[in-house]
């Protein structure tokens, strides 16, 4: 659902430097074994539209109030003709590898807020996200749809627990979160905070996972203006009308001048 009128975006990024609530920097993240973080697809891909947060650094980072939903607010050095594409719920089986084939058809790098369960299930579908050269991202274990009212703990494992083990998977912890189905709480976003994470909200919602025609996700995406975060899954079921949407919408949005870039 969308709550664009509910949320109000993080307006504190400044030049690009996010800080945290927890009071010592976490040990620093893990990456391949001999291999420097500025040499992974993904940093290759995005180093010119990636913030430079402090807690990249070791510096502390403060939680958000609210989540960010407007791709400007998190990266600022972004192009100003710069949207970004977000794939939740994945990795599936049949889905997430057509949509890496389209994606790698036009050049696009994503943002997939990935479930843990299903990274578990599907390692080697989230290792490629991170060869491609996509972000990867943290959209809890489960996926419950209850998490505003979960306990401190049940919290620290949707979240923490996700983090880590995608992080272990794939060799790239993640540096953002997204609560399913957008149910933010102060709590939440502080629990994603001492996990180095970023609340990530949205601006375009597609409501695919409705699955409610081709037309109807075209429509949404076609409305996608500079600096929106746009919001697609992969996974949760049936996303044939979402990969067919976005074998359209891709070259429109580039044919108006917009550029995709990853978060």
């Amino acid at each position: 659902m969308c709550r664009r009128h509910a949320l109000v975006t993080f307006a504190a990024v400044g030049a690009g430097m996010l800080t945290a609530s927890c009071e010592s920097a976490r040990p620093a993240r893990p990456v391949r074994p001999g291999e420097h973080p500025a040499d992974t697809a993904a940093f290759q891909m995005s180093r010119h539209t990636r913030p430079d947060p402090g807690y990249a650094r070791g510096r502390p980072m403060r939680a958000l109030r609210r989540p960010v939903h407007t791709l400007h607010d998190v990266t600022p050095a972004a192009p100003p003709n710069a949207v970004a594409l977000t794939i939740d719920d994945g990795p599936d089986r049949k889905w997430t590898p057509m949509m890496l084939d389209l994606l790698a058809q036009f050049g696009v790098p994503a943002t997939f807020f990935v479930v843990a369960e299903q990274v578990k299930e599907f390692p080697a579908l989230a290792k490629r996200m991170v060869a491609a050269g996509h972000q990867i991202a943290d959209h809890t274990v489960t996926h419950p749809m209850d998490l505003p009212g979960a306990s401190a703990a049940r919290l620290r494992e949707e979240i923490g627990g996700a983090h880590d083990r995608i992080a272990q998977t794939t060799g790239v912890a993640p540096r953002w979160f997204r609560a399913p189905g957008g149910a933010w709480t102060e709590h939440i976003m502080d629990t994603a905070a001492q996990h180095d994470m970023v609340s990530i909200d949205w601006e375009v919602d597609t409501r695919d996972w409705t699955r409610p025609g081709t037309r109807s996700i075209e429509a949404k995406l076609l409305g996608a203006k500079a600096g929106d975060v746009l919001l697609c899954h992969d996974g949760g079921g049936d996303r044939a009308q979402t990969v067919e949407a976005l074998r359209r919408v891709i070259p429109a949005l580039k044919q108006r001048g917009l550029a995709f870039v990853a978060l």
